[in-house]
């Protein structure tokens, strides 16, 4: 696939706005890459509070620009702060629906008067910033939105309509989570039929509000998705066939580009030394995980991390550190600054004695060097999309605690359609935890799980491979569109 022509006049221009979140900025930052090793001057968008976020994890020189890589800022319409977890997302996402839209209008015009930048041409959007659907239009250039989450995640919140509809939600009675209500068997999905539950599809249906801010934010979303030119998926047509298949009836075209890590090293990144080393992580990564790992035997260490936004009781995390205490296997668990709600995360001495010697406890590290890592023999995960995704280009299966949105309906599917994964219980004990620990490193049902996480990493090579590769001639289409 061969880079765009400049002989055409100016190199196209993408500008890429990511949700300020980092599980939808890293995937972003990945496609910008892309992008810029095709031929693309980007533009990366992030909000002032994410800015200042990263400059306090990395340092000054973590958004640098480079001649066709630069970064911009735009208010997210919140009150200014300096703290260092995650906003509160129906704030986010209620201010950036309704406060972003000029500010980004006033960043193109200004792209567009200004003498050493090409002309926007384009605007690859995350498909949660959807009011740049209205910007582009203004500007009469294509924008492509990217759905960050999975497929089969879309198409759970798709169903929220027909769920209003048919008057399942909002809940009548206060005591759904605990009356059975979450079991009722959703039946009509395509691609999740069998034991598909209302507790599998994504968390905002857990309403008694018909007013529910979220019930309703959905819904509008996926208005908007169904207006953009195309949609762009982090996945591959193998592993979420049926579920886009499903979607494609009611949906623009949607292109799948991933596993977007491995399309990147596929596309080398590019020649930019400078573009191929930015790193957007919000928290600092600590290093000893890799050193630590190399003492292990190959599938022997559990690795613990709930990603950058789930958080957890007290009392819950003390049942995941005595269940994983009791399980006697090495573990490596990162636990975030603000991983526990309201609080600081304190492991009590007699935990750390207990373990010491086969357990690290770190607050952040980079997550694909240490699945890719031969002594991880397993994964205690939220099931976000990310971590999920890059569980299975490592082959590696995992124990699943989701938290919350669509990270339910990954679950589902990793246990049900995938074989890769076993559920915890949200009301986590710790003699469950010690028994999947177990089951994951040791048992029968850890042994087939890493078989078919075997085969997953390997379709998702195939997914990128030249020149048949599903996500590699996708990419060749989405070149096509942004350039339209």
């Amino acid at each position: 696939m061969g880079s765009i022509s400049e002989a055409k006049g100016q190199k196209p221009h993408a500008v890429c706005i990511p949700f300020p979140l980092q599980g939808h900025i890293n995937p972003m930052l990945q496609l910008a890459k892309i992008l810029h090793s095709k031929g693309f001057h980007i533009t990366f968008v992030n909000t002032e509070y994410i800015h200042k976020r990263l400059l306090r994890a990395q340092g000054p020189d973590a958004v640098v620009d480079s001649p066709s890589f630069r970064f911009k800022t735009i208010p997210d319409g919140l009150p200014p702060s300096d703290s260092n977890s995650s906003q509160n997302l129906d704030s986010l996402c209620e201010s950036t629906e309704n406060k972003c839209l000029q500010p980004f209008k006033e960043l193109i015009a200004c792209l567009n008067e200004a003498d050493d930048v090409p002309t926007v041409s384009c605007v690859v959007s995350d498909g949660i910033m959807f009011f740049t659907i209205d910007a582009a239009k203004e500007f009469g250039v294509p924008v492509v939105l990217f759905w960050t989450a999975s497929a089969c995640g879309l198409l759970g919140y798709a169903q929220y309509h027909k769920l209003v509809e048919l008057g399942i939600v909002p809940f009548k009675d206060a005591n759904f989570t605990t009356n059975g209500d979450l079991n009722t068997v959703v039946d009509w999905v395509p691609a999740m039929k069998g034991s598909c539950q209302l507790k599998d599809i994504p968390t905002f249906i857990r309403t008694t509000n018909p007013d529910d801010f979220f019930l309703h934010y959905i819904q509008r979303m996926i208005l908007k998705l169904k207006q953009a030119s195309s949609i762009l998926l982090n996945s591959f047509d193998a592993l979420e066939h049926d579920a886009l298949e499903a979607l494609s009836t009611d949906f623009p075209p949607l292109y799948t580009l991933g596993p977007l890590q491995l399309l990147h090293d596929s596309s080398k990144g590019g020649n930019d030394e400078v573009v191929k080393t930015i790193s957007m992580s919000l928290w600092k990564e600590d290093t000893r995980g890799l050193e630590w790992l190399d003492l292990y035997e190959p599938n022997s260490v559990v690795y613990v991390n709930f990603g950058s936004i789930a958080v957890m009781t007290n009392d819950q995390l003390m049942e995941f550190a005595w269940g994983l205490a009791n399980s006697n296997q090495p573990f490596l668990w990162i636990a975030r600054p603000d991983l526990v709600t309201g609080d600081s995360v304190s492991l009590p001495p007699e935990f750390l004695e207990e373990t010491k010697g086969r357990g690290l406890i770190a607050s952040w590290c980079n997550q694909k060097q240490v699945l890719a890592h031969p002594a991880v023999g397993g994964f205690l995960t939220h099931c976000g999309w990310n971590s999920t995704i890059e569980t299975l280009i490592s082959g590696v299966p995992i124990i699943c605690w989701p938290f919350f949105a669509d990270q339910q309906t990954n679950c589902w599917f990793s246990c049900h359609k995938w074989g890769i994964g076993m559920e915890i219980d949200a009301n986590v004990k710790r003699s469950e935890v010690e028994r999947q620990v177990r089951e994951l490193l040791a048992g029968e049902k850890g042994k087939d799980m890493k078989r078919n996480a075997i085969e997953w990493k390997r379709l998702a090579s195939e997914a990128v491979a030249t020149p048949n590769g599903s996500s590699y001639n996708n990419l060749d289409k989405v070149i096509k569109v942004l350039e339209s």
